[in-house]
Parts: C-alpha cells; sequence; structure tokens
C-alpha cells in the first residue's frame, strides 16, 4: 500500500514557476514509477509527465515538453514537478500516482495508487 500527499499548488501569474510535491508513505515507494496527471472540470486525467523507480527514465507529454521537470528524491520518498513558464492552460487539479512499472507511462489505468491532488491555478 502506498499513500500519496501532493502539495506546493497555488495562484501563479503566467510565465511564473511553481514546484510541485508528492510526499509518499511506505518503503515501497523506491520500486514504483510515478507520474503526474492534471484534470479539469468535466475533462478525463491528462498524463503530464513520468519518472522510473529509478530516476534515470522520464517521459513528457508535448506540451509541458521543456517546461516541466518530474524528479524524485527515493530517500525522502519525494517526487517532484518543476513547472516553469507556466501557461492559463496549465490550470488544473495535479495528481501524482504510482504504478509497478514505467511501462505504464502515460496509461492512467496502469497507476496503482493515487494521490487527492493540488489545485493550479495560473492567470493571464
Amino acid at each position: 500500500q502506498v499513500q500519496l500527499v501532493e502539495s506546493g499548488g497555488g495562484l501563479v501569474q503566467a510565465g511564473g514557476s511553481l514546484r510541485l510535491s508528492c510526499a509518499a508513505s511506505g518503503r515501497t515507494f523506491s520500486s514504483y514509477a510515478m507520474g503526474w496527471f492534471r484534470q479539469t472540470p468535466g475533462k478525463e486525467h491528462e498524463f503530464v509527465a513520468v519518472i522510473s523507480a529509478s530516476g534515470f527514465r522520464t517521459y513528457y507529454a508535448d506540451s509541458v515538453k521543456g517546461r516541466f521537470t518530474i524528479s524524485r528524491d527515493n530517500a525522502k520518498n519525494t517526487v517532484y514537478l518543476q513547472m516553469n513558464s507556466l501557461k492559463p492552460e496549465d490550470t488544473a487539479v495535479y495528481s501524482c500516482a504510482a504504478a509497478r512499472d514505467y511501462s505504464a507511462r502515460h496509461y492512467y489505468t496502469e497507476y496503482n495508487y493515487w494521490g487527492q491532488g493540488t489545485q493550479v491555478t495560473v492567470s493571464s
């Protein structure tokens, strides 16, 4: 069982930056690939980024590539999402998720555990 808690969301102006954190409980965090997804009202979860259990492999949605960076600290059981050059269309609830294998990548249904999410609002 893995429990996930996100933090770091908030209100920021377009062009600004935020860093989201996702703290995980349990001693098996380092064996899970970790992903970030986002969701706006009435829409399905949109894949943002994923990082392998070791941290050596990452994969990004085209919409955030070059602006967002996913990283993890297995010693702290935490995964991060650094978001730069934010745009109003990045406004969403951001959730982290854990998958048993990196092959889960952008497939929402392949993730086993989810956090509650944190709101990110980008004003124009």
